[in-house]
């Protein structure tokens, strides 16, 4: 699905090859700073290379427009964007912004139920805690149903046991709907129990690439 070819990114980034496959979970894992969420923005095209190619479905990502890729490419950042307003403005923004159809409140609150976020959607989002404002961000990417997620730590702020439940949720979600999933993950726990392929980062470089071959899907 993506392709990496000799890309570099400033002193950041330097992958001579790499791949992510369609309709597999694929984890980064690596120290801060190693270059994990350029990785994840190039993929977004928040940044593009300043070497070499990225190949998005047989086609160069510099040929695709921005607005159309990200549509099928989302992403959810470390510290995600709150706006004010009530959940469910906040839910249904993205939608909004990209001119689709607005769901009825029984399935924005399946999707609430889905991230375990259990308020009424009428609430302000002033009230809400740090991970249940992550948890908001990742509902509003999982109503947008795009064909790919990009994930930068969604579960950072999460205690262990809603860590465990939100990473079921979202993995068991993309494979229920064949969708594909990169994620930033701190945890090599979490990668190598979620993932089909983690990748290593280390200053810059793929330095490790495990396959999952036994995981039963």
């Amino acid at each position: 699905m993506f392709e990496f070819i000799d890309v570099k990114f400033k002193e950041i980034i330097d992958l001579p090859a790499l791949c992510f496959e369609r309709k597999k979970i694929t984890t980064l894992i690596g120290a801060s700073g190693s270059g994990k969420t350029t990785i994840l923005k190039m993929l977004n095209k928040m940044l593009s290379p300043t070497h070499g190619r990225i190949i998005y479905n047989h086609t160069d990502l510099r040929r695709i427009n921005s607005v159309a890729h990200r549509r099928q490419v989302a992403m959810l950042s470390q510290n995600p964007a709150i706006f004010e307003g009530n959940i469910r403005e906040n839910l249904l923004i993205g939608l909004k912004l990209q001119e689709k159809d607005l769901p009825g409140d029984d399935a924005v609150l399946g999707v609430m139920e889905q991230v375990k976020l259990n308020k009424p959607l009428d609430s302000p989002v002033y009230t809400l805690s740090g991970g249940e404002k992550q948890r908001l961000a990742l509902g509003r990417i999982l109503l947008l149903n795009p064909e790919v997620y990009l994930l930068d730590e969604p579960s950072a702020a999460l205690d262990e046991n809603t860590e465990e439940m939100i990473m079921q949720m979202v993995t068991g979600h993309v494979r229920k709907k064949n969708k594909t999933l990169v994620m930033v993950t701190h945890s090599k726990a979490i990668a190598e129990q979620y993932a089909d392929t983690v990748i290593e980062i280390v200053s810059g470089r793929c330095f490790r690439r495990g396959e999952n071959n036994e995981r039963d899907h």
